[in-house]
C-alpha cells in the first residue's frame, strides 16, 4: 500500500501464486474451475479481493476501492486497486485475509508506505484484521 499524494489515492498491489488464486477462486465459486487468464476472470477476482481485503479509516468510515485489474508476472498474479484517501493519514484497521481460507498457515505482509515512513504488517488466519498506525 503506497500512499501516492499527488493522486490523493494509496495505489495497492496484491501478488499471489496464480496456482493459490485459482484453487481460492474455484472454491470460492463452488467448485466451479476458475482460470485467471479466462475472459470472464476479471469480476470474479474482483469479487474475492472485495471479500478478503477491507479499510476503515480512523473515522470508522470503511474506504472504498477500485479494481484497477490484474496482470501475470512468472507464476504469480499482481491484483490492482486503488483507494482515495484525502486527508492525513492516521491509521486504521485493515482486514487482509486472502488465501488463509484455502491455506491454514498462509501468512500475508503488507508493506505500508505513507509519505517517507514504510511499516510492514504480518496478517495470518488467526489475525485477518490489524490496526495500521505508525509508532
Amino acid at each position: 500500500m503506497h500512499y501516492n499524494a499527488k493522486d490523493r489515492a494509496f495505489e495497492i498491489s496484491v501478488r499471489v501464486f496464480t496456482d493459490d488464486l485459482e484453487t481460492a477462486l474455484t472454491r470460492a465459486n463452488n467448485g466451479q474451475k476458475i482460470r485467471v487468464d479466462a475472459a470472464n476472470a476479471n469480476p470474479v477476482i474482483e469479487r474475492y479481493i472485495r471479500s478478503h481485503f477491507s479499510f476503515i479509516a480512523a473515522d470508522k468510515q470503511r474506504r472504498t476501492f477500485s479494481y484497477v485489474g490484474h496482470e501475470t508476472e512468472g507464476d504469480a498474479q499482481w491484483i490492482y486497486l486503488e483507494m482515495p484517501f484525502s486527508g492525513s493519514f492516521t491509521g486504521g484497521l485493515l482486514q487482509q485475509s486472502v488465501l488463509t481460507e484455502v491455506f491454514s498457515d498462509q501468512t500475508n505482509l503488507v508493506n505500508l508506505q505513507v509519505g517517507g515512513q514504510k511499516k510492514t504488517f504480518v496478517f495470518r488466519q488467526n489475525q485477518p484484521v490489524q490496526a495500521l498506525a505508525f509508532d
